[in-house]
């Protein structure tokens, strides 16, 4: 049985960010006096805790309950007539890309990046907005899409990335594709649902990177 997929988080370490392996966050810690970090079960619960201070979880747990049968019954099964994205970021700033899939087969239908200095959260914003723009250019702006992150979602219903990377020329080709994004948002409308996939259910993503 393989293992189950954990995202950790760094608030003081050589660098700073949300990791997919224990071996990338052990290089920021190690000897590294001070450091603060701790492993989670899910992304969406490790980029909250980014946000917050370290001190709100120290000594507490964060493994997850698995779900009983019942349990993801409640959550019925995804919509496979979709497209689902998704981010991966080595870092927070790092290098990030991103990309979207067909739901039911995982085949690839874009992939942007790698680009530096970006953030999981700004992957996840772009990769939605991408996908719903070449929707709407196939004419296909029923079919939902399926995002694992709550925050870019929000930022795609506010027209707007709230991120607080500073930019600089090492990220400009990034800014410039926020930007447009933005523009595109507040020019155009859509019709595609925007669903939220539900990881503790049905397991990863489908446009996962699949870094362990």
């Amino acid at each position: 049985m393989s293992k189950k997929k954990k995202y950790y988080v760094v608030w003081n370490g050589k660098k700073k960010g949300i990791f997919t392996s224990w071996d990338a966050c052990k290089k920021q810690i190690d000897g590294f006096t001070g450091a603060q970090y701790k492993a989670f079960a899910d992304k969406e619960e490790a980029e909250l805790a980014f946000t917050k201070s370290y001190n709100e979880y120290k000594g507490k747990s964060t493994k997850k309950p698995t779900l009983s049968a019942k349990e993801k019954a409640a959550y019925g099964i995804p919509n496979l007539e979709s497209i689902s994205v998704d981010a991966a970021c080595a870092g927070n700033p790092g290098l990030m890309e991103y990309r979207g899939v067909l739901t039911h087969n995982k085949k690839e239908i874009f992939k942007m990046g790698p680009f530096k200095n970006g953030t999981n959260n700004i992957g996840e914003f772009l990769a939605l907005v991408h996908g719903i723009a070449l929707l709407k250019s196939k004419k296909m702006d029923k079919l939902p899409i399926y995002s694992d992150s709550k925050i870019a979602m929000s930022w795609v219903q506010k027209k707007q990335c709230r991120t607080n990377v500073v930019f600089d020329a090492s990220n400009k080709d990034i800014l410039d594709l926020i930007l447009r994004a933005e523009k595109w948002l507040q020019e155009n409308s859509f019709r595609n649902p925007l669903l939220k996939w539900e990881t503790k259910a049905w397991g990863e993503i489908p446009a996962d990177f699949g870094r362990k």
